[in-house]
């Protein structure tokens, strides 16, 4: 740079007037090195001049050597990041793989938590059904029981009264013959016409109903032998009573006397009857013979002809027979009134027997039975008292 004219400070401005002061010519400094003396060479100049064009010359060098450090430390921040982000890419990776592994361990948890669930619920409707069927079950036994129960009652509320009126209707001067069926008049007491039987056949059978056999004997002196298969069936069935047929006893009795006896021509209504009598809801009801009135049983009129509802045959039906609660009535003649209340007789002193109603001892109470299979052939074979 040129530098402004150097003036001593010393010295004085001059007067004007006066010729001006020599100038200096304008130099540039430069700091060479130490002055040795106030001149220097012509070689010192030229030295000078080139020192100052080196640095020049030697800029773009050092830029590029600049510019290859900046690329050599960029490489390095790069491969720097590029392994920091992998790491973190790898940690990353496993914690993905660790989260996806608790999903799958907590996927598997639930499946099974929703299916115990699922069984639980399934187990709980099930003992809930359970539990409603045994106790609608439990209900409709305990109503059939009460109705059982109820019918029992009525049943022997109505034999009570009916044993009354006959013990009061019955007295040594008048004796009921219902009750006393041997004091029957011969004509009233003998087989009806179309039911005789040879006569050894008739005096073995019934000798107290059947006078004309020529030989009888009186009740009380008839023989008696126990049969000891029969006896110990009974005593068997005695000590736990019971109206199963499977037992030894009872299947002996429905296969020799209950099954031949209630073994009708009609038998579609000959099952209905014997179903009734086992569950004692069958009712046999005095019919006037004026006031019969017409209707269909089995497939046969009962008109004017009185036919039979059991047999099919053409009889004077003074009784008739209900079953259970139906309205219908079916006619019967007076020998198939015979074979069913013979059948009834039977199962009403059974029943006795294991309502515990009957005090007795075991032979009595297996003549008693004894008795009532007798009157169960006999009405079979066609022998019953005449009605009046």
């Amino acid at each position: 740079m040129d530098s402004a004219p150097l003036r001593p400070a010393s010295q004085p401005h001059l007067d004007e007037g006066h010729p001006p002061p020599l100038e200096a010519a304008p130099v540039s400094w430069k700091s060479v090195g130490p002055c040795k003396s106030l001149r220097e060479p012509p070689g010192g100049l030229a030295e000078a001049s080139v020192g100052e064009e080196a640095p020049g010359e030697e800029d773009p060098a050092a830029a590029q050597l600049d510019v290859l450090r900046l690329r050599s430390s960029s490489m390095e921040i790069r491969e720097k990041g590029s392994e920091f982000l992998k790491e973190e890419l790898h940690k990353a990776q496993k914690e993905l793989k660790l989260k996806d592994e608790e999903c799958e361990r907590l996927s598997k948890v639930r499946e099974q938590l929703e299916q115990e669930l699922e069984e639980l619920t399934a187990s709980l409707f099930e003992e809930a059904h359970k539990m409603v069927r045994e106790a609608n079950m439990k209900q409709a036994a305990s109503e059939k029981q009460l109705k059982e129960a109820r019918g029992k009652i009525d049943m022997l509320q109505a034999e009570v009264t009916a044993l009354k009126t006959l013990v009061i209707t019955s007295t040594p001067a008048s004796p009921n013959r219902e009750l006393h069926p041997q004091l029957l008049s011969p004509t009233k007491a003998g087989p009806r016409k179309g039911h005789l039987r040879h006569k050894s056949t008739s005096s073995t059978l019934c000798p107290t109903v059947c006078p004309t056999a020529g030989h009888t004997l009186p009740p009380d002196k008839e023989g008696k032998e126990v049969d000891t298969v029969l006896f110990a069936e009974f005593q068997a069935w005695r000590e736990s009573p019971t109206l199963d047929k499977t037992c030894p006893f009872l299947e002996r009795v429905y296969r020799e006397d209950v099954g031949p006896c209630l073994d009708f021509t009609m038998q579609e209504l000959s099952v209905l009857v014997r179903a009734a009598v086992e569950d004692n809801t069958l009712t046999i009801e005095p019919v006037a013979s004026q006031t019969l009135p017409a209707m269909k049983v089995a497939a046969v009129e009962c008109g004017s002809t009185n036919t039979c509802a059991l047999s099919g045959l053409a009889r004077a039906c003074r009784h008739r027979i209900r079953l259970g609660d139906s309205e219908g009535h079916y006619y019967i003649s007076p020998s198939s009134r015979a074979r069913i209340t013979a059948v009834c007789n039977f199962f009403t002193y059974i029943r006795y027997i294991q309502q515990g109603l009957v005090r007795q001892d075991a032979e009595p109470m297996f003549w008693e039975i004894m008795r009532l299979r007798k009157e169960m052939s006999l009405a079979k074979l066609g022998f019953f008292p005449q009605e009046a």
